[in-house]
């Protein structure tokens, strides 16, 4: 048991340190109601544009582009979205060891590998494990751009249709709620028609805590989707009218779905970032506030400790 001093110096370190804690979950949190909002604003044209271009590709076999036609894969894109920064919890780690696994299993089948590194700490990772980088996009991780994205969307479309590049692939975390954010591994090129289809859409984007009640919450929500899925499937529709031609349409559709499908991944990256750390801040608070009040037991318990034994001492002389 150390003395009082040591005692009370820790105390005071403690609550400095609890102070930063708490304020970098409010930070988290400000910004995380901000992405909420973009994604927010997002969504429905996500969804509206996935699904003209998923059903017409789906119905109409003429539709049937380039970049939908899977081919043998001798050199892969990966497309990884990190943060610039730490104190988020596993977030850059469960992504960088996706990152990893993906690209050892590239490797063994002798497919080469570009990585296109969003974030500073995927860059980092990648100068470390010597695979080829295809630039430096650091500033994505924090300012989240359209047409950057768009930038990167249109340099992988000409590589994919030219033949440089066979199949690209997303690696990010998938923004569904403030305590839940899932890592995916998503085909961008080529085009999964069956996996665009059944992609998850469900977010909970009305609310920044992290509770057993949203949890809950969106299980059920699932359990009673998943109950009646069976009975609410739509029938394609079939029936295109296509002008001016197939091709300007395709032409026209596949580069937009492309750049949005980044982009979406970016801003699901995100948004899990920020909640990752307002997650991992407000843990390091608590546990702060559980140290602080067994250091002020430990302070009282040894204060009391020295005033017995004073009091002692003084009982003790008067009786000489």
């Amino acid at each position: 048991m150390g003395s009082l001093k040591e005692i009370k110096g820790r105390i005071a370190s403690v609550q400095s340190t609890r102070k930063i804690t708490s304020a970098m979950k409010m930070v988290a949190s400000s910004k995380l109601h901000h992405a909420q909002t973009m994604i927010e604003n997002m969504l429905p044209y996500e969804g509206m544009l996935e699904k003209i271009l998923k059903t017409f590709l789906a119905s109409e076999v003429e539709a049937q582009s380039s970049i939908t036609q899977a081919r043998e894969v001798r050199r892969a894109g990966l497309i990884v979205f990190a943060s610039n920064s730490s104190l988020c919890g596993g977030f850059n780690a469960n992504v960088l060891k996706l990152m990893e696994r993906q690209v050892r299993q590239y490797q063994e089948r002798g497919i080469e590998v570009v990585v296109y590194p969003i974030g500073r700490k995927v860059s980092e990772k990648v100068a470390k494990l010597g695979l080829t980088s295809a630039g430096n996009f650091t500033e994505l991780a924090d300012k989240p751009n359209a047409t950057d994205c768009q930038e990167i969307g249109r340099t992988l479309g000409e590589q994919f249709v030219s033949g440089e590049i066979d199949e690209v692939k997303l690696i990010y975390h998938h923004f569904k709620s403030a305590g839940s954010q899932i890592l995916q591994c998503k085909k961008l090129m080529p085009i999964d028609i069956a996996e665009a289809m059944d992609y998850d859409h469900d977010r909970d984007l009305s609310t920044v805590l992290a509770t057993k009640q949203t949890q809950e919450y969106l299980q059920n929500k699932e359990k009673s989707q998943s109950g009646s899925k069976a009975e609410n499937v739509a029938a394609l529709n079939d029936n295109f009218l296509v002008e001016p031609d197939m091709q300007t349409v395709l032409h026209a559709l596949i580069p937009r779905y492309v750049n949005l499908m980044i982009y979406t991944a970016l801003l699901d990256s995100n948004a899990s970032e920020h909640a990752a750390r307002m997650v991992a801040m407000q843990t390091a608070t608590d546990n702060a506030d559980e140290l602080l009040r067994m250091l002020n037991l430990q302070y009282n318990k040894q204060r009391q400790y020295a005033i017995t034994a004073e009091l002692l001492d003084i009982v003790g002389g008067s009786m000489q």
